[in-house]
């Protein structure tokens, strides 16, 4: 049997990258899977925009494990089109044990030149997203007897890494919601805990090109973004594991936890 069998996980962002990553890992566990991704361009980042393509080939594997699968574009600030994403595919599966909200964009700029469209577009997507999508979810999870919901958040939701301003800001924010469903959900046996990861290789991941010109303006500050661990970022399965043990069964009394997987990155 899976360590989430029978289970039915709601997953943001997942049309590619660890979103994709982690909806074929818990189906590999036995969960039917409900996943949003605005799969559309976004303006101002510096990598490529997922696609409906890439939704629908998160569909494809996780269909090809067997497992049932509802696949919507919509974005996480849109909270008509999240809510009926959400009622829908809890309509259609009967149930929600799991909420993942994984959503998340990234804009490296330093703090001078970071405009107040990539602060309201950051904010609005990485923090009032995450918001949006557990606030909508946890009536489900409570309606079913408990559950499970993990915010991604980040080594930037720990320490100030530089460049990242309204990142930062966004992902301290996702640890500050974590602690209060935490607290509020708990009677209802509802466990609310964050993941942290440090780099990760995905099309986000790609981005790291851009600190390149701002370090070399700025030197004093590149040791903060170091692994402890001797490896440049980790994969999005490394992440998956994480999201799988904080959803399963065995991390049945594990709430209000800040989970690094960050190769030692938020020790420095």
């Amino acid at each position: 049997m899976g360590r989430v069998e029978g289970k039915v996980a709601f997953i943001t962002g997942g049309a590619r990258g660890q979103g994709r990553s982690h909806a074929v890992r818990l189906a590999k566990e036995g969960a039917d899977i409900i996943v949003v991704d605005l799969a559309d361009h976004i303006p101002n980042i510096a990598y490529p925009s997922a696609t409906e393509e890439d939704l629908a080939e998160t569909v494809r594997q996780v269909e090809a494990l067997d497992r049932r699968i509802i696949a919507t574009k919509a974005d996480v600030r849109d909270r008509g089109a999240l809510k009926a994403a959400i009622d829908d595919g809890v309509a259609q599966l009967g149930k929600l044990d799991i909420v993942v909200a994984n959503a998340g964009i990234c804009v490296v700029e330093d703090w001078e030149n970071t405009s107040v469209d990539v602060w309201d577009q950051t904010i609005g997507t990485n923090l009032t997203g995450v918001w949006n999508t557990v606030q909508l979810t946890s009536r489900h999870l409570i309606d079913n007897g408990g559950g499970s919901i993990i915010m991604t958040s980040s080594a930037a939701g720990i320490k100030g890494l530089p460049f990242l301003s309204a990142y930062v800001a966004a992902k301290h924010g996702v640890v500050g919601l974590m602690r209060a469903y935490a607290t509020e959900l708990a009677e209802y046996s509802v466990r609310v805990n964050t993941i942290h990861p440090t780099g990760v290789n995905t099309p986000m991941g790609e981005m790291g090109n851009a600190f390149g010109p701002l370090l070399e303006a700025h030197p004093t500050v590149g040791g903060m973004l170091a692994n402890l661990l001797p490896i440049q970022a980790t994969e999005p399965l490394d992440q998956s594991n994480a999201v799988l043990f904080l959803a399963s069964d065995e991390s049945r009394f594990i709430t209000s936890l800040e989970m690094t997987v960050d190769a030692g990155n938020t020790q420095y």
